[in-house]
């Protein structure tokens, strides 16, 4: 039987934003090509085991991120699941290496990249206000 995750993630109803979409298939032998997805960011959270992420910090965040890329004026992102607790702990894990150089989950990367690197907010960081500056950050960017 095939491993799928599932969240309760459903758009806003008769809003114009873009969903949290969630990545399918095998990103773990290529992880540069999530830097070549159409979404502006990517959002890394553990497996959901027996129906939640197994990851604390991850349900911790949930709800944050949710409502911040599913509000109407929001920009898109899709949702990487980086795999069972035993796999994202072994330091061989793909996503731990470059290009994406992850560290924790939850992580939030921006797919476009700045002159020093992938901008990312990490774990601890992400929680309302942090989350709104660092998309109101690059929002402002984006209309300079």
């Amino acid at each position: 039987m095939t491993h799928v995750n599932h969240l309760s993630i459903s758009p806003l109803s008769h809003s114009h934003s873009m969903p949290l979409t969630i990545v399918e298939g095998d990103v773990l032998s290529n992880p540069a090509a999530l830097l070549q997805r159409p979404e502006e960011y990517l959002v890394f959270y553990s497996d959901v085991e027996n129906g939640q992420m197994w990851c604390g910090d991850c349900r911790r965040v949930q709800d944050i991120v949710r409502t911040a890329f599913e509000a109407a004026d929001s920009p898109s992102a899709a949702i990487v699941f980086v795999g069972n607790k035993p796999t994202w702990k072994a330091p061989t894990h793909p996503f731990r290496a470059a290009p994406l150089g992850l560290t924790d989950v939850p992580t939030i990367i921006r797919l476009r990249a700045q002159a020093d690197g992938i901008a990312k907010l990490v774990d601890a960081d992400i929680d309302s206000p942090g989350l709104a500056a660092f998309l109101a950050k690059y929002r402002e960017e984006g209309a300079a």
